[in-house]
């Protein structure tokens, strides 16, 4: 049972938790430091990552060890694999996030609750190549919950959490049903996106600051959308990662 001890020893290091094969995945193609990959099948692991990532198939292969992963961590993923990896360098992060000027922008969480909507917005910051995504509050997001809705992009961004004090640098774009219409404007590359906790919409304190009240289309009557959701339309907005280039282009 060499590999509970191990995966102990990396637990108590502080590591994070990647659960699922598509969290191992992504973490290792963004350059994580995995230490420890445990699965109930290896062989089967293997096999999905020589199917579905045939370019980190050779970490997989190295890295993973055969394991009862019921002793291990709480929730057992279908794909039968879990990993811990070594958290990002914050300063590094920090630096990366306050760096001007931006090439995209940086999503403001203003005290989210939700764990999973939270993961979910890193995933789509990860897709649409924002600088990063910062909360703003209690929630922490890089607690487990928040890297498996995330599907281990956490890696593939700057995840980090701020203070009012200590936000980033740059035009701040608030998300308010009472601002103008997103279709009329522009979202710059170094713009801040805030958008507001699920419930209670952006605090007084940063509506303060913001430089631009931006609200996005809505049929009357509909209360609000999912955060998630809202970061997608705002991030599409902007624009997103270049178009891939035309083969043989």
């Amino acid at each position: 049972m060499g590999e509970v001890w191990e995966w102990r020893a990396a637990a108590d290091e502080g590591l994070v938790l990647l659960d699922g094969f598509h969290a191992l995945k992504h973490a290792l193609r963004f350059g994580a430091d995995v230490r420890v990959v445990v699965a109930e099948d290896p062989a089967a692991v293997c096999a999905l990552a020589a199917q579905l990532a045939p370019d980190v198939e050779g970490e997989v292969r190295r890295l993973v060890q055969p394991g009862a992963l019921r002793e291990l961590v709480g929730r057992v993923h279908p794909t039968g694999v879990a990993a811990l990896a070594v958290r990002p360098d914050a300063d590094q992060g920090r630096a990366r996030l306050q760096q001007r000027p931006r090439s995209a922008p940086v999503v403001v969480l203003d005290d989210p609750k939700n764990l999973g909507n939270v993961g979910a917005v890193v995933r789509l910051a990860a897709g649409f190549g924002a600088t990063g995504v910062v909360t703003r509050g209690s929630l922490d997001p890089w607690h487990p919950n928040v890297v498996r809705a995330g599907a281990g992009l956490h890696f593939a961004t700057t995840v980090d959490r701020v203070t009012l004090e200590t936000l980033p640098e740059g035009p701040l774009y608030a998300l308010d049903p009472e601002g103008e219409d997103i279709r009329a404007l522009t979202l710059p590359d170094d713009a801040l996106l805030v958008f507001g906790s699920e419930r209670h919409g952006i605090s007084p304190e940063l509506r303060a600051r913001a430089d631009h009240l931006v609200c996005l289309p809505m049929r009357p009557q509909v209360s609000s959308y999912n955060l998630a959701t809202s970061v997608a339309m705002a991030l599409f907005h902007w624009g997103g990662p270049a178009p891939a280039p035309a083969p043989g282009g």
